[in-house]
């Protein structure tokens, strides 16, 4: 089985659409799976929508009341996850299902031990709309991220890798919203891969991504930094 952990906070109007999205891609395949859905208290319905979706889908909702945050969402479905793999998500519809199957197999075969979702790799495409400024701010991250590990696509939030394999909770010093470069930084995986998808624009909702979570995502690059720099680490 597989665990699909989904962090959430006023996405109501995302999880029906997105608990079908995850059915089409997986059920033909016959591929047995648990939808995570971790909510920072949304108080938008998320709860009721999650108990009917339920009844025809394998999906479960968690609901912190006090912590808050993307990466520390993520943690906590991890840690609630059955599925010998795990993949993250967003809620917004931006990563498409479609691209799972490919992400399971390959670390089912052992040809990968982390597969990321990729935008920026042949095949991988973005949204037309974007903006120069969109586009930008979604590659000066991940250059500036480039040097921590071999993945075109750092700043990706859509990732997969065996439940065993990942790094202690408690090594884990989430900051922001980028979560998948530090499992990949302190997991110490030796054979990544990107699946190439296309990143589609949100449609319902707001985004999350404001001044704060990007000056959040520098001082973690920091911290990254420095774990990987520390004297009398490995290379």
């Amino acid at each position: 089985m597989i665990s699909i952990v989904v962090p959430t906070y006023k996405e109501v109007e995302n999880l029906p659409h997105l608990a079908r999205m995850v059915a089409d891609a997986l059920v033909p395949q016959a591929i047995d799976y648990e939808l995570i859905i971790v909510d920072d208290d949304s108080n938008d319905g998320s709860e009721e929508v999650c108990a009917e979706l339920a009844k025809e889908h394998p999906v479960r909702i968690i609901v912190r009341r006090q912590e808050r945050g993307l990466a520390t969402a993520v943690i906590r479905g991890m840690s609630e996850a059955k599925g010998e793999i795990i993949v993250v998500m967003d809620a917004d519809l931006s990563h498409p299902a479609t691209a799972i199957p490919e992400m399971v197999s390959r670390l089912r075969a052992g040809t990968s031990d982390f597969v990321l979702g990729s935008r920026y790799v042949p095949g991988g495409t973005i949204h037309d709309d974007w903006t120069l400024f969109r586009r930008m701010n979604s590659i000066v991250p991940s250059l500036l991220a480039r040097p921590l590990c071999p993945l075109k696509d750092p700043m990706s939030g859509f990732f997969a890798c065996r439940g065993a394999y990942m790094p202690d909770p408690g090594s884990l010093s989430p900051v922001g919203y980028k979560i998948a470069l530090e499992i990949f930084v302190k997991g110490g995986f030796v054979a990544p891969s990107e699946v190439p998808i296309h990143f589609a624009d949100r449609q319902y909702g707001e985004s999350k991504l404001t001044l704060k979570e990007q000056l959040n995502f520098l001082r973690h690059l920091v911290r990254l930094y420095g774990f990987k720099l520390r004297p009398g680490r490995a290379p």
